[in-house]
């Protein structure tokens, strides 16, 4: 993959730019701040950009805003989240575009470097990755957790990992299922939640998203 990263530490910057080298991805500009991030996207239009949250001036929700910044002049370019926090805002209108390649890992959350990895090509290949905390607190930013309380433990732990861009054969695998048992949650998930199915894994993650936004 040919990635630009946007991280303010210098040690998880060049860190970053080592491991993705070593696993022969090719990082393209490594840089530590948003102009500079939009610059690199505009110079090398790369498959996937890693982008922290908090980066200059302000460090607080700089790289959430590049990030939509990115999306609107290049339309679909995938991106990567990659924080210590959960910014819901702007989180929620990066997610609510419609289109898939949506990452937010936290990075006190990610304990092996493969996770990392698998996460970058998954969204780089058009999925939604988020981290089941991201989920929880963008669900319960939207309307207080009201739709969430009508799902049972099982549902809300099926629809972390749709979040997570996991398919039904996945996620019955993570949760020692039956595809069918799986299904059927799904389907009792969108009937709470009073949305129609859908076949794609990030869309109906999307929808959830944009259902619950509605009433905010």
């Amino acid at each position: 993959m040919r990635v630009v990263l946007a991280e303010d530490s210098g040690i998880l910057r060049d860190g970053l730019t080592y491991l993705l080298t070593d696993r022969g991805h090719r990082v393209l500009a490594a840089v530590a701040d948003p102009e500079a991030l939009r610059a690199a996207v505009d110079e090398h239009h790369p498959d996937i950009a890693v982008i922290d949250i908090r980066m200059p001036p302000t460090y607080t929700d700089e790289g959430l805003r590049a990030a939509l910044a990115v999306r609107a002049v290049h339309p679909g370019t995938p991106v990567l989240l990659f924080s210590q926090y959960v910014e819901t805002r702007y989180a929620a209108q990066l997610l609510a575009g419609g289109a898939g390649g949506v990452g937010y890992l936290l990075k006190d959350r990610v304990a092996e470097v493969g996770e990392f990895v698998d996460a970058l090509t998954r969204v780089a290949a058009g999925a939604t990755v988020l981290d089941p905390e991201v989920v929880t607190q963008l669900l319960g930013a939207a309307r207080g957790g009201e739709e969430l309380g009508r799902l049972s433990e099982r549902e809300r732990t099926v629809l972390a990992l749709m979040a997570q861009g996991r398919s039904n054969v996945a996620i019955a695998a993570a949760l020692f299922l039956s595809v069918g048992a799986v299904e059927k949650h799904i389907t009792s998930i969108f009937a709470k939640l009073g949305l129609p199915p859908s076949e794609s894994d990030h869309r109906r993650v999307i929808a959830v998203l944009r259902h619950l936004q509605a009433g905010s």
